[in-house]
């Protein structure tokens, strides 16, 4: 696979990843450290509107808070697509027999989409607060039917969330 094709297919599977991760109903779960974290499934749809426009869509399972996650993109047969964990002082992202170590999860996305991403804010999204973040809008109003849209308006290119979760 060449280079451009790789670190495309990493950027869209990051940047799913990430805007994703705003846009979930969460089931929680006790953590032994006492705190919740969450667990969100369903199908995400994100376009990109660069030159060319570029679309992804995949089935996802997200689990855990801002400083620890584990986030699984699936094709529609069930295959795993990519894995992306973090913990506190380091991220992975594993793609097929590819995997790439960052010191966190918001280098992780930085170097695959090319662009930071407002991990926390998102965890903020998924539990109904929609905090607001330079360059981004989020439309929360239909969390509770299980779906959300998120846009990315600043820095370019644009790009638009559609998420579609289990109930």
């Amino acid at each position: 696979m060449s280079h451009l094709v790789r670190r495309l297919a990493l950027a869209w599977l990051a940047g799913a990843a990430l805007l994703l991760a705003g846009c979930a109903q969460p089931v929680r779960a006790p953590q032994q450290d006492g705190t919740s974290a969450g667990v969100w499934r369903g199908r995400l749809a994100l376009q990109v509107e660069d030159n060319p426009s570029q679309s992804f869509s995949a089935g996802f399972e997200l689990r855990g808070r801002a400083d620890a996650g584990e986030l699984m993109l699936y094709n529609p047969l069930g295959g795993t697509l990519a894995a992306l964990t973090w913990g506190v002082g380091s991220a992975s992202l594993r793609s097929g027999n590819e995997v790439r170590q960052f010191e966190s999860i918001d280098a992780l996305l930085a170097g695959a989409t090319g662009t930071a991403i407002p991990v926390a804010s998102l965890f903020d999204w998924l539990s109904g607060t929609n905090t607001a973040v330079s360059g981004w809008e989020a439309d929360l109003s239909q969390l509770a039917q299980g779906r959300l849209r998120a846009r990315r308006t600043a820095p370019p290119p644009l790009a638009d969330l559609r998420v579609a979760l289990e109930q």
